[in-house]
């Protein structure tokens, strides 16, 4: 005689898988969260990595190219404040061997917890000249810089100097950049002392300093650079 299952064996083989089922999805839950968390972690810090690796590119290629303001301004070829900075950088791609420069005039700040980085169409700019700003999906609390100045071998809080000429740059560039994720980073960057004028494509003359003649050692920042 066949014999099946009781109502009580059926509840019991049931309320049994229900628990494990239950456990399995709570397993498997936590992992996906898990993965998501490091996934957004890993695209966090690979925005991070890549936000202050271009500013250490542009920082590398600054020139001694001033530019003219919206209203015909002479503006340096770098400006710089404690929480601010704009430059004429080299490299600016020009696959399709447009009639333009090879320079671009750039500039990096903080905007309502947001590190920008921005550029200019136009190194001369126009009364209706914009700059196009660029997220760099960086989330920041603060952001610092300052410039020595190889002159007088000291750190300013601004760039350039009273009575600078406006072709002139800094010896070097420290920034700090502070993140409620991964706290604070920093470097310093020994700008280049002079560019080959073929490859800067330079419209105003450079202070004349030999290409290739090798650099004292920068002075560290007060501090230790903390």
């Amino acid at each position: 005689m066949r014999r099946g299952f009781t109502l009580i064996e059926v509840l019991v083989a049931t309320a049994v898988f229900s628990i494990m089922a239950a456990l399995a999805y709570g397993g498997l839950n936590s992992i996906a969260r898990t993965r998501g968390d490091l996934a957004k972690q890993e695209s966090d810090f690979a925005a991070l990595m890549r936000a202050v690796g271009s500013l250490d590119r542009d920082l590398n290629s600054a020139v001694a190219r001033p530019v003219r303001g919206a209203v015909g301004q002479m503006l340096p070829a770098l400006i710089g404040a404690s929480d601010h900075v704009e430059l004429t950088r080299l490299g600016f791609a020009n696959p399709q061997a447009e009639p333009r420069s090879n320079l671009q005039r750039v500039f990096y700040q903080l905007d309502g917890g947001k590190f920008e980085r921005g550029r200019y169409a136009v190194l001369d700019r126009a009364a209706d000249s914009t700059p196009q700003v660029d997220g760099l999906d960086v989330k920041a609390e603060d952001f610092r810089l300052r410039y020595f100045d190889g002159a007088s071998s000291q750190w300013l809080d601004v760039w350039p100097p009273p009575q600078s000429k406006p072709e002139r740059l800094p010896r070097a560039v420290q920034w700090r950049l502070r993140t409620s994720q991964y706290g604070e980073i920093d470097g310093t960057v020994e700008l280049v002392s002079a560019w080959p004028d073929k490859a800067a494509g330079l419209v105003l003359p450079l202070p004349p300093s030999p290409i290739g003649t090798p650099l004292p050692p920068l002075p560290p920042p007060p501090g230790g650079g903390k």
